[in-house]
């Protein structure tokens, strides 16, 4: 092994421990756990735009809540238009970020966050640049995006291209989730549940056939 290779080992391991310790010291992982606590954390600070665009960027490098929960608060206490941009500007920020750390820390990192069956699945889309299907990918909803971010991060896609193709792949589902949030925060209960029962047709859907949906693709791309 190669003093290069160890030296970025090292500088993984030691910020995987630090995240450990932050969240377990700071009790940070009690916000994750209740989203009314969160709701009212971010409220209670005057920097609350900051503080959601971080919770946005460390739900996509860590993901230690589910990106569709953060999501409904950018929309529950923002509004539609202005939960849709911070979201975007949180979501942005933290996929350049898994990215980045993936295009440095190469296959050593992918290989702890993303499980090897998932990789595999994606191979033939990162060997043969297929910007068209990575956007799709971002689009519909039930693919792991976040995994995708590290993923993208360990091919020839220059980081320009994977910022436009993540940014307005992940547009649509960021918008239905800030204007679900705002709905309920409206207490518009019928048109909430449309929205709901759609979304989760969608969600069910594209996680069942996910697999399907990727030979064919494979097969259009050969």
């Amino acid at each position: 092994m190669n003093k290069s290779l160890t030296l970025r080992l090292l500088l993984l391991l030691l910020l995987i421990g630090l995240g450990i310790y932050l969240f377990i010291h700071f009790d940070l992982y009690l916000f994750f756990k209740d989203k009314g606590k969160l709701i009212d954390f971010i409220r209670s600070s005057p920097y609350d735009v900051i503080i959601f665009i971080m919770l946005q960027i460390v739900q996509v490098v860590a993901a230690p809540i589910p990106g569709e929960l953060s999501g409904l608060i950018g929309g529950y206490l923002y509004g539609p238009f202005w939960g849709t941009i911070y979201s975007t500007i949180g979501l942005t920020l933290g996929s350049w970020l898994a990215f980045l750390l993936a295009h440095f820390f190469g296959m050593p990192l992918l290989e702890k966050i993303v499980k090897p069956q998932t990789v595999e699945k994606f191979d033939h889309f990162i060997e043969h640049k297929g910007i068209l299907v990575f956007f799709l990918f971002f689009l519909i909803p039930g693919f792991p995006k976040d995994y995708l971010c590290y993923i993208m991060g360990v091919s020839r896609i220059p980081v320009w291209t994977f910022i436009a193709v993540s940014t307005a792949g992940r547009l649509f589902g960021t918008t239905m989730l800030s204007i679900t949030g705002s709905v309920a925060r409206n207490e518009q209960y019928l048109f909430l549940a449309v929205m709901v029962a759609v979304g989760a047709v969608i969600f069910i859907l594209a996680y069942y056939y996910h697999d399907k949906l990727l030979e064919i693709l494979k097969k259009k791309k050969k």
